[in-house]
């Protein structure tokens, strides 16, 4: 699923007072923090992920295989905290603008 740029917006402030509810360690994407990260999304749609893994091109790398394993989308990544979004479409918690 591809978001546009208002929705993209929209989301980033919803983000805004949001905190980090998994953290991606030094050992890497495992199956666990994928399993843990798909349970988070399916409850709140839109969570912070803090990743500490290692310097900017492993992390750019390490969120983009948490995005392709999990099917979310990027919203954002700020330093080392990245927001990410997927649409639960059994209950939607978070209505997007058109």
């Amino acid at each position: 699923m591809s978001i546009t740029n208002t929705q993209k917006k929209f989301l980033r402030q919803a983000a805004h007072h949001l905190k980090p509810v998994v953290w991606a360690g030094k050992n890497g994407i495992s199956k666990s923090l994928i399993t843990e990260i798909e349970q988070a999304l399916e409850i709140h749609e839109l969570i912070k992920i803090k990743c500490q893994l290692g310097e900017r091109e492993e992390r750019d790398a390490g969120i983009e295989d948490i995005c392709k394993k999990t099917g979310a989308d990027n919203v954002q990544r700020v330093g080392n905290i990245v927001t990410i979004y997927k649409k639960n479409p059994k209950k939607p918690v978070i209505k997007l603008p058109a």
